[in-house]
């Protein structure tokens, strides 16, 4: 059963780091994406089942950045006062409709502007998990999804690199020469 609910708005507090990831302060989301960003804390999800495949995601058309692209499992944003791995608990339920145990893997900072709706200015930390249950989607943030083996995806990244997100791209190459052994 898919869900509709609103999990996330303009004026949610993030939380602003330096690149040392220490807090620096607060801002809200439409402001930390606004111009080039403001460098913020994030995360990115990749949910493998027991085949080996990817979860993949396509954002809503109704996203800011990157409407309508290709991307990781879940990815999003700590609040004020949260944990990161409570966050990744959090949008993982909030946007697939399941619970995850969270494995980090790196941590890495890039900035990317999206035409001229705004950037994305992160310190993305990046973590795997396992589950091969049901998936139910919130379609307020996910316009499709589906399980793909990742041999078939790095096939699909060299011919139409432009349908995935560009942190997307960045954490599969990364994930692929560094952390195969760590996943599955």
């Amino acid at each position: 059963m898919e869900s509709h609910a609103i999990v996330s708005d303009d004026s949610e507090l993030l939380v602003l780091v330096d690149s040392n990831d220490e807090e620096v302060g607060y801002a809200d989301k439409k402001s930390c994406h606004d111009g080039d960003g403001i460098l913020h804390r994030a995360f990115s999800l990749f949910v493998f089942n027991d085949a080996g495949e990817v979860l993949m995601q396509q954002r809503a058309p109704q996203k800011r950045l990157w409407p309508g692209y290709w991307s990781n499992s879940c990815c999003s944003h700590p609040r004020e006062g949260e944990e990161l791995f409570e966050a990744v608990i959090r949008r993982s339920e909030q946007e697939l409709g399941f619970r995850v145990t969270p494995n980090f893997l790196y941590k890495f900072e890039y900035q990317a502007r999206f035409e001229n709706q705004g950037s994305e200015h992160e310190l993305c930390s990046v973590f795997a998990a396992n589950y091969s249950g049901a998936v139910n989607v919130n379609r307020t943030e996910i316009q499709d999804w589906h399980w793909i083996a990742p041999r078939a995806l790095d096939q699909d990244l060299l011919v139409n690199p432009h349908r995935y997100t560009p942190w997307f791209k960045m954490e599969w190459q990364r994930i692929n020469t560094e952390f195969q052994d760590q996943l599955g």
